[in-house]
């Protein structure tokens, strides 16, 4: 376990009883939107190879240049 754990333990410990609700609450609020971002960025690289044949054409090549 790293200081900063330790660390971030130590002050949850010494929270009253009922803030470590709403520390849970934002726990699985953060792990929600990190998965939702890797959702996301999977999905995004998954549909690169279906996106590569429209937007690498000889018409489009003017704008690449832009």
């Amino acid at each position: 376990m790293s200081a900063t754990e330790q660390v971030l333990i130590e002050k949850i410990r010494q929270l009253p009883p009922q803030r470590l609700a709403e520390v849970e609450d934002f726990v699985d609020f953060l792990r929600t939107r990190e998965n939702e971002q890797r959702l996301t960025q999977a999905a995004a690289k998954v549909s690169e190879a279906s996106f590569a044949a429209v937007w690498n054409n000889d018409e489009d090549a003017a704008y690449d240049r832009m």
